[in-house]
């Protein structure tokens, strides 16, 4: 977990040093028209606009792979300390048969028959939990609502400062959260209902700092969350946690 902590702070960082990019640029805008070298090719308005646009697929980025990050690191512990099913919490029980039983998955007769036995043999045999793989769902990309029913859903502990909620849930650009926001603008740059240059129009560095800060704070928060739940080993249940963790 502490790896996937680095990787997270990492990522953030190519967004800072992006975004110190175009701060940089935005200065020369405002101080002249920039070019590339003292007598380069100029630096056109709808060229910044699709610099800026491509913060939204960043943050994306950051979004999407925080959240396998913390889900990957629920099933590896499940794994890495051979669990029983039995001994899985309700909630994460739940979560590891839908992944046997592949429950949201097409299959043919003899498929889901396979599935089946595979799962019954966990049962009878009494053996530890060796696959295991959360379902993401998430329909299109993450939200704060979403990230939050995926830890409802796990029966996780889910304690954010009021600071943080405040920020992620206010309102930040055409009457969407910071998460919808960059939800809504990674979609529609992926299936072409929008062109680079009109995402970027009307927009700052200043406010593509602020998006960034909302996003990233929310997400260390989340990282430690699931951090704490795994450590306290929520996942199982209460009297199948070793010795000393807080139930």
């Amino acid at each position: 977990m502490d790896d996937f902590s680095q990787a997270f702070e990492d990522r953030l960082q190519e967004i800072e040093t992006y975004l110190d990019l175009l701060e940089a640029l935005e200065k020369q805008v405002r101080d002249g028209v920039p070019t590339f070298g003292s007598e380069g090719e100029k630096i056109t308005v709808k060229q910044q606009r699709i610099l800026y646009s491509s913060v939204y697929l960043q943050l994306y980025n950051l979004v999407e792979s925080t959240v396998n990050q913390c889900l990957n690191a629920v099933s590896h512990s499940v794994i890495n300390r051979s669990t029983y099913p039995s001994h899985l919490s309700d909630s994460v029980r739940r979560e590891w048969v839908r992944f046997m039983a592949r429950t949201h998955t097409e299959l043919n007769h003899e498929n889901r028959l396979e599935c089946a036995l595979e799962l019954c043999n966990y049962l009878v045999q009494t053996i530890p939990i060796s696959s295991f793989k959360i379902e993401k769902g998430a329909g299109g990309g993450w939200t704060d609502e979403g990230i939050e029913k995926m830890n409802k859903r796990l029966g996780f502990s889910f304690n954010i400062s009021s600071d943080t909620l405040q920020a992620i849930k206010r309102k930040f650009r055409d009457d969407k959260r910071p998460l919808e926001l960059i939800k809504q603008f990674r979609n529609k740059l992926a299936h072409g209902e929008l062109s680079f240059a009109e995402c970027g129009e009307g927009v700052t560095v200043s406010d593509l700092r602020d998006l960034t800060q909302r996003t990233s704070l929310y997400l260390r928060e989340v990282v430690v969350c699931f951090k704490s739940s795994i450590d306290a080993h929520e996942f199982l249940m209460p009297e199948h946690r070793p010795t000393g963790v807080e139930i």
